[in-house]
């Protein structure tokens, strides 16, 4: 049997251009995919629309092509996909893995606090299953979102192999709870609609920042209730701010300055550990000299 193609992906936000942060995810995904022969491809996420810019689609394409940085495939837009998320939810409905929740924050916390769990600042509420059907389900009220049920112990403990942090393992049921697939606003939750997008597209190998990494276990848990392939997983290392919180468009990170684009792929290779190229280095030798050296990378790592 042949080896499966490799295909990587890059899928920002569109809440604002690409920063210093964004860039070291961009170059790591394209040249992982690059070493092992494969294709990289190029997704919006733009289903939280609220947040999202104008034009800032458009100007994230022209700065990844600054940097060399094409995708193998037409980009996709992920506001244009509603149906395929609908498809998915209905599915899990079915098997009687989703189920309507009426519940607020507020509904969450309160319900936090009866059990005696009383929240630390700035932490996630995990849900604790409120709305359940076998708990009652939404008792007269009206549903507000979607959950998936998660299940309890093993069949919600999930490990998964990093290529860089190494085994991970998360108790899903412990620490988020059922999560949200499709927001009680009506829009479209992150979690199911990069589930979709990966297998449809092909996705073999997800490389992003670590602060995604606390994610994947709920992605691990959605492709197995939907029958989905599980990619192969690597989290970058963040690009930090002077205060030491994490380079990103909230905490005012400025908009790469990409008038000449070696500064930032310098800056952006650093961070991978790759070696620092002169500065006049055309643009598509560099990326070819970083892609040997991650092959190199990989062969001794095998």
């Amino acid at each position: 049997m042949r080896p499966q193609p490799c295909v990587g992906r890059f899928a920002p936000s569109p809440t604002g251009p690409l920063h210093a942060g964004s860039l070291v995810a961009a170059l790591a995904s394209w040249l992982h995919a690059r070493a092992r022969g494969g294709h990289w491809l190029v997704r919006i996420e733009d289903v939280d629309t609220p947040r999202c810019v104008p034009g800032a689609d458009y100007t994230i394409l022209q700065q990844l092509a600054a940097c060399g940085l094409h995708s193998d495939a037409p980009v996709v837009w992920q506001s244009q996909r509603a149906a395929h998320y609908q498809a998915a939810l209905n599915r899990l409905i079915e098997q009687g893995r989703a189920y309507a929740c009426a519940c607020s924050r507020k509904d969450v916390e309160a319900a936090l606090l009866a059990l005696g769990l009383p929240l630390e600042r700035h932490q996630a509420a995990p849900y604790p299953g409120t709305c359940r059907p076998e708990r009652g389900g939404l008792q007269g009220r009206s549903g507000r979102a979607w959950r998936l049920h998660v299940g309890e112990g093993p069949a919600a403990h999930v490990q998964w192999r990093d290529e860089r942090l190494g085994m991970q393992e998360q108790a899903v049921d412990e620490e988020v709870g059922d999560f949200v697939l499709k927001r009680a606003d009506g829009l479209w939750a992150y979690q199911l609609a990069v589930v979709v997008d990966d297998a449809e597209q092909g996705i073999t190998q997800v490389v992003r920042g670590q602060d995604l990494a606390d994610n994947t276990a709920r992605q691990i848990l959605l492709q197995r209730a939907l029958g989905l392939p599980t990619p192969e997983y690597l989290h970058t290392p963040l690009v930090l701010s002077t205060n030491g919180e994490k380079l990103s468009k909230q905490n005012g990170a400025q908009a790469l300055d990409l008038r000449e684009p070696m500064t930032a792929l310098n800056q952006a290779a650093a961070v991978l550990g790759l070696s620092p190229l002169p500065h006049q280095t055309p643009v598509v030798q560099a990326l070819q000299v970083w892609v040997e050296q991650v092959q190199q990378a990989l062969q001794t790592r095998a």
